[in-house]
């Protein structure tokens, strides 16, 4: 079964909704191995671990914290049990792709058990309110970035900043990149907090060195556009859409792991000299 897939598509979604992803496919040797051991433990061997980290690093542009990885596993763990669910009900019978129509099928049969409960529209407008960064548009930025070739230490980083505000010459190269419409929360993910920060207390069209998550930056913030509130009666549709989602996800993880109880699941220590 393909990792990479599943891990590349949870590190682009953002952490919050981690836990609401579909099936998580693995390698069928996972599998092999896992079913060496009592029918009732399960493994998240140190390769599971180190390939949710490695795709995590790859895809997100920094280390997985430790509550990232509580995720991750933990949704690879739902799964195996809801694969291991689906072979005891026999829903493997007639599959090639077995492990993800299996996990699926498994699913589906749990979830049709699943009735939600109501909501009325005040309770769906504080739902709405709780969750208002999803739905509110972002704060965005068109700036550009001064990327130093060579000697980029803070002294002569510095001094090129100088030259540029002053328009003198210098002779520091560097490649000019130019960005627009980038919303706040690309930034802090890119760049930092701290960058994000500098950004939001620039004065437009004034070239800055500002401290980033890769070292300082030369960049001349050019325009910046305020976040826009978004209106609950404009979009109540997709709000409701969104709360049946999130409430289904909520309520599915919920019986996987009362599935999950009759299992014991076991951490395999991270392979030594790496990284989990």
């Amino acid at each position: 079964m393909n990792a990479p897939a599943f891990f590349q598509r949870a590190a682009k979604e953002p952490l919050l909704h981690f836990l609401l992803l579909g099936a998580l496919i693995f390698a069928a040797d996972h599998f092999i191995d896992s079913g060496r051991e009592k029918p009732q433990t399960i493994t998240v061997g140190a390769d599971v671990q180190k390939e949710a980290h490695d795709i995590f690093l790859n895809g997100m542009g920094r280390e997985p914290s430790a509550d990232d990885m509580k995720k991750l596993t933990d949704r690879w763990t739902d799964n195996e049990i809801l694969y291991r669910e689906g072979l005891a009900l026999g829903l493997d019978r007639g599959d090639t792709t077995i492990r993800e129509r299996v996990i699926f099928k498994s699913l589906s049969v749990m979830q049709s058990g699943i009735t939600l409960p109501k909501i009325d529209e005040p309770g769906l407008q504080k739902w709405f309110e709780a969750r208002r960064a999803r739905y509110d548009a972002p704060a965005r930025y068109d700036f550009l970035e001064a990327v130093i070739v060579g000697d980029s230490t803070p002294e002569s980083t510095k001094a090129f900043v100088d030259a540029l505000a002053k328009r003198a010459e210098s002779d520091t190269q560097s490649d000019l990149r130019s960005f627009k419409n980038r919303p706040r929360t690309n930034l802090v993910a890119s760049y930092g907090e701290d960058f994000t920060k500098a950004m939001d207390q620039a004065t437009p069209q004034q070239w800055i060195a500002v401290p980033s998550s890769a070292g300082l930056r030369v960049v001349m913030l050019e325009a910046a556009h305020p976040p826009v509130p978004a209106v609950f009666e404009d979009i109540k549709p997709a709000v409701y859409q969104d709360w049946r989602d999130d409430t289904m996800a909520e309520m599915s993880s919920a019986a996987v792991r009362e599935m999950g109880k009759k299992y014991t699941v076991r951490i395999a220590p991270a392979a030594e000299g790496g990284k989990p």
